[in-house]
């Protein structure tokens, strides 16, 4: 259905950064950003929802996936620049404000969900291996996750890929063990279609669907890479598409064999559900090994959240919503320094603030509404021609990603819509204090 449109050009934008990642650096940045540290503990809290049937909310979550990873194939393609969703509404409708708010949306979802991961390493998975205090390990890992990417994107995502296939094949043994203990006859088959006592199915599976959408989220991600992919018109929807069914194969397959393997009560009163898995199968597999993979998915997870929140931070500059000082590139990495040094610093200190335990809500409702942004400009600027080759979705995709968007976002509670509106209020000061700043720097008259 999805055809690729070729108005001349090569769609390699202009850009002050180094086009230096092909497909298959762009695949395993997806990848590891979606196959991160969600799926090794929020199989337990589908389980609550869905009993056995956690395959189902994996399907809702895969789809919305699909329908928005279109249209932001088609808008990354057709608008290769930094900013992602935030470039695109500022294209579509021109207001300043409505740009930076959804920029700061995304920002935000990236340090936050970054210093929560940084926390989540230094945590219990940390103490089954060695006794650390947890503050200065939490110090330490975001400084190097820093320097790695000052380095340069190409060291940054070369380090992805090989934390990705390292938190890979920990779920590939999780798939294993329970093919393993499925073959020997062992386990309960008929769980996988066994709902929830507790809540009505469609009720039940619209609720875990939401928690099953954190576990797709990491490619809208790769929107703010666009300046620094090579011949982004053929590689992004191949390493868009690609990336995002190879996680809904292995998510499903991890549903089906968590299920046979582990009664969904047990992984529901676990932080730890996967692992129910391999010590259920009695197979001698350590417990510290498994612990060792999930630090590394947990590391993957943060290292490219601050890649995307320093692009994101760049590409605001580049619009004109932050200081020119945040778009500066360091001359021989091709690196976003400034932006990068910031948002460090903003992780570092969001490291220490509070309660983690509404984190997949809170970060689905900011980046449902980033989605229906971008698929209202897709939308806005569908007649909008370009001079160089891009993908391009049937028009119905962008509306029904919309209406999708909205089903989830009729999911998530009061007090999640609350910090929602405090991240707004936050957002709407600093973009006054952004203004004033610019205009102060640039000599630039106030619009």
């Amino acid at each position: 259905m999805a055809e690729l449109t070729d108005t001349g050009g090569s769609g390699a934008a202009a850009t002050k950064l180094k086009r230096t990642v092909g497909v298959t650096l762009l695949f395993f940045f997806i990848v590891g950003d979606t196959l991160g540290a969600g799926i090794y503990t929020l199989v337990g809290t589908m389980a609550a929802d869905v009993g056995g049937m956690l395959w189902l909310p994996l399907v809702i979550a895969l789809v919305v996936a699909l329908l928005t990873a279109g249209t932001y194939a088609e808008m990354i393609t057709k608008y290769p620049h930094a900013g992602g969703a935030c470039r695109y509404v500022e294209r579509a409708f021109g207001i300043p404000y409505l740009s930076f708010v959804i920029g700061f949306l995304m920002l935000s979802s990236g340090i936050t969900t970054a210093a929560l991961l940084a926390n989540a390493f230094a945590g219990d998975y940390l103490s089954t291996l060695v006794d650390i205090p947890s503050a200065p390990v939490t110090v330490v890992f975001l400084l190097l996750l820093i320097a790695i990417n000052l380095r340069g994107v190409r060291e940054s995502l070369s380090a992805n890929v090989v934390m990705t296939c390292i938190e890979v094949s920990g779920l590939v043994l999780v798939i294993v063990v329970a093919a393993i203990v499925f073959g020997s006859g062992e386990g309960d088959p008929s769980r996988i279609l066994l709902p929830s006592p507790d809540k009505p199915l469609l009720v039940g599976a619209f609720s875990a669907s939401v928690v099953a959408f954190f576990s797709f989220l990491g490619f809208e991600a790769a929107a703010n890479m666009a300046e620094e992919v090579k011949d982004p018109a053929r590689a992004y929807p191949r390493a868009l598409f690609g990336a995002i069914c190879t996680a809904g194969v292995v998510y499903l397959l991890i549903a089906l064999g968590a299920a046979i393997v582990v009664d969904p009560i047990t992984m529901a009163n676990s932080s730890g559900p996967l692992l129910e898995v391999i010590t259920a199968s009695g197979l001698p597999i350590p417990e510290w090994l498994f612990s060792l993979i999930a630090l590394v998915a947990i590391a993957n997870g943060a290292l490219l959240f601050m890649v995307m929140a320093s692009r994101a931070t760049y590409g605001l500059a580049e619009a004109g919503l932050l200081p020119s000082v945040f778009g500066k590139v360091a001359p021989q990495r091709g690196t976003p320094w400034v932006a990068i040094v910031a948002v460090g610093a903003a992780t570092i200190g969001m490291s220490f603030v509070g309660n983690i335990g509404q984190l997949a809500d809170t970060t689905v409702l900011l980046l449902l509404l980033v989605f229906i942004s971008a698929n209202v400009s897709a939308i806005v600027l569908r007649k909008d021609r370009v001079d160089h080759e891009h993908f391009s979705v049937p028009i119905a995709v962008p509306f029904i990603a919309i209406v999708a968007s909205i089903v989830l976002l009729t999911q998530q509670t009061l007090d999640i819509w609350l910090l929602a509106a405090a991240y707004l209020a936050v957002g709407s000061v600093l973009f006054l204090i952004a203004r004033v700043s610019r205009n102060r720097l640039d000599g630039a008259p106030t619009p």
